[in-house]
């Protein structure tokens, strides 16, 4: 092997009196920077040798990644998100954020001569004259409504497998406020080009904050610079979509991604896989590869769907005017919530004491249902934990079928938004179903408060006897559909047994006790009933609700028994037991487990090859 003499250098070489030494090169650079022992490229030397980074970056990049579909729909909101921030600079170097009043003598032919603000004829600019401008703008705006939705569906991924469990609660808080600041912008967003239907949303904006109890009137004064429309509402919307909100946003995504790192990732149960490790590819190659390749898969259909499918044509519906309205219009999805509350509160909520008009009816469904919404899902971690009495750290996710009281109270909070989404149109649906549009906000009303109780009773029964099919599967395997005559003459139908690794599936979930039953008996011996305060006999019932109807998971000997056709003796045979897979042990202590990927260790942050 060849070698290089080192030459000593500075001030300390020159007082070396040693002989010169002679050494192995440094290890060539690795591409699999996952390997404790690679080299990053010459070129970062000097910059690690500044900065120190290159250490960071080796922890960062060589971070193990678990494998599953739906742990792509947080990447789709972080696509979506940065597609925005593209396109959104491109739009502000045309876009004019100004009220100031013109004549339109653009290319769009219709609308000549018609006098408008700036910021509506800038958009018509862009949207015919800028090259690429209306792709741009169509690219821009969908890829918010994207953000959203993507928000939403990783927001309703981590809430049914409980991935917000200790010690996520602060970064479940830190999604719940992106998807707050998420609407606000978007809010923000759409408002800007001061067409007739945006005005119209900003016109409602207005009314909203009228509606706020005492400070209504001060507060449209300070938002607006005056009287409605003012010409000071765009410039300060501007500023907050371009500036304010995108600079919130960047950072608590990076906070986000931040306490992922530290965390580690959730990943679902399976073999191999414990709360101490995490099986999966390291960011370096392989998941930095796969994640480049979604980006542009994202890009790709967002741009594809930009391209085929129009998306607020401003143009169509002409520029602002407070004397007019766009009949049947509604806001972008994120909104319909909020809009349908507005039409489905009941006029008496308005009432007038001390002289002033108190308009409920309005700050119900406006000013205080959104904040409400979110403050529920923020607190939600939390009150689950204080329930239930859990207080250990989980890194394995569940199967929203093994906690069925939180999967029915997530869907009947859905059905709840369906119920306000439909209210949105209800205007249309009495149009197009020649119905009265007074009956239908009727019904929309008592289906508000009845189907949520139906779907979380429906949706608990369906998840508890998805639970008892699974101990059914476990106990007795496969259903084959070959039906066996005996010589006796009796008939059955030969089921298949499953293997132990399909079956760790199944039986790899706690079964959670009411504390009820862990704290104690509510009598003593002298049948006095125990002191306790009322947030802990409110505690014991919710906890009772949460956990009384809980399908216990198989056991080893319950397992045994089955495999040997009820007989109580094999519940006392060791043996038998011993065969089984431990479903509380690790999956690493079960003989020829194959684990796929990397696997992480929690304790000595080591990385090993499968």
């Amino acid at each position: 092997m060849s070698t290089t003499r080192h030459v000593p250098q500075g001030a300390d070489g020159v007082r070396t009196d040693g002989p010169v030494v002679d050494e192995a090169p440094p290890p060539a650079y690795s591409p699999d920077q996952a390997s404790r022992d690679a080299k990053f490229p010459g070129v970062l030397g000097p910059v690690d040798e500044r900065t120190g980074l290159v250490k960071a970056m080796r922890f960062g990049l060589g971070k193990v990644f678990p494998d599953h579909w739906s742990f792509l729909l947080g990447e789709i909101a972080m696509y979506s998100m940065v597609i925005c921030l593209i396109t959104g600079t491109f739009l502000t170097f045309w876009f004019v954020p100004s009220m100031g009043h013109i004549t339109y003598d653009g290319s769009y032919v219709p609308l000549k001569g018609v006098g408008m603000s700036e910021a509506y004829a800038s958009t018509l600019d862009i949207s015919f004259e800028v090259k690429g401008g209306l792709l741009m703008r169509q690219l821009h705006h969908w890829a918010a409504l994207f953000f959203i939705v993507g928000l939403a569906l990783h927001a309703a991924r981590v809430f049914f497998t409980g991935a917000f469990r200790k010690p996520r609660e602060l970064n479940w808080v830190i999604g719940v406020v992106l998807a707050l600041l998420a609407i606000i912008e978007g809010f923000a967003g759409y408002s800007l080009p001061d067409d007739l239907l945006s005005g119209t949303g900003i016109r409602a904006m207005n009314g909203f904050m009228m509606s706020a109890p005492v400070i209504g009137t001060w507060m449209t004064f300070f938002i607006f610079g005056g009287e409605f429309p003012g010409e000071a509402i765009i410039p300060r919307l501007f500023i907050a979509h371009v500036l304010l909100l995108p600079a919130i946003l960047v950072g608590l995504f990076v906070a986000h991604i931040s306490l992922v790192v530290i965390h580690k990732h959730t990943q679902f149960p399976g073999p191999g896989r414990t709360d101490g490790n995490v099986v999966g590819f390291p960011v370096m190659p392989v998941y930095a590869a796969k994640a480049g390749g979604f980006f542009f898969v994202v890009f790709g259909v967002t741009a594809l769907v930009s391209a085929l499918v129009q998306i607020n044509p401003v143009w169509v519906f002409g520029p602002y005017d407070p004397s007019q309205v766009t009949a049947g219009s509604q806001p972008d999805f994120y909104m319909w919530f909020s809009d349908g509350a507005l039409r489905l509160l009941p006029g008496f909520l308005e009432f007038t004491l001390f002289d002033t008009v108190w308009s409920m009816n309005i700050f119900l469904g406006s000013l205080l249902l959104l904040p409400l919404v979110f403050i529920i899902m923020g607190v939600y971690p939390f009150i689950e934990a204080w329930v239930t009495g859990d207080r250990r750290e989980h890194h394995l996710l569940q199967r929203p079928r093994n906690a069925p009281v939180r999967t029915a109270i997530g869907l009947a909070a859905i059905s709840m938004y369906l119920v306000l989404s439909l209210a949105t149109i209800n205007d249309i649906l009495a149009i197009k179903l020649q119905l009265s549009i007074n009956d239908i906000t009727i019904i929309l009303r008592t289906a508000f408060f009845v189907l949520p109780v139906i779907v979380f009773f429906v949706v608990k029964r369906l998840c508890l006897s998805l639970q008892r099919h699974d101990r059914e599967k476990v106990l007795h395997g496969r259903e084959t559909g070959r039906i066996v005559r005996t010589p006796e003459g009796r008939f059955f139908e030969v089921h298949e047994p499953l293997d132990e690794y399909e079956r760790w599936h199944l039986v790899n979930h706690e079964t959670p006790t009411p504390l009820a039953l862990t704290d104690g008996a509510e009598r003593d011996v002298h049948g006095v009933r125990r002191p306790a305060a009322l947030a802990g006999g409110l505690r014991r019932s919710l906890s009772n609700f949460f956990y009384k109807d809980s399908i216990p998971a198989v056991t080893p000997a319950e397992l045994a028994a089955a495999h040997h056709h009820g007989e109580h003796e094999a519940l006392d045979t060791p043996g038998a037991a011993a065969a089984i897979g431990q479903h509380g042990e690790a999956v690493s202590d079960i003989p020829g487990a194959p684990v796929s990927g990397h696997v992480e260790d929690e304790n000595v942050g080591a990385v090993r090859d499968s």
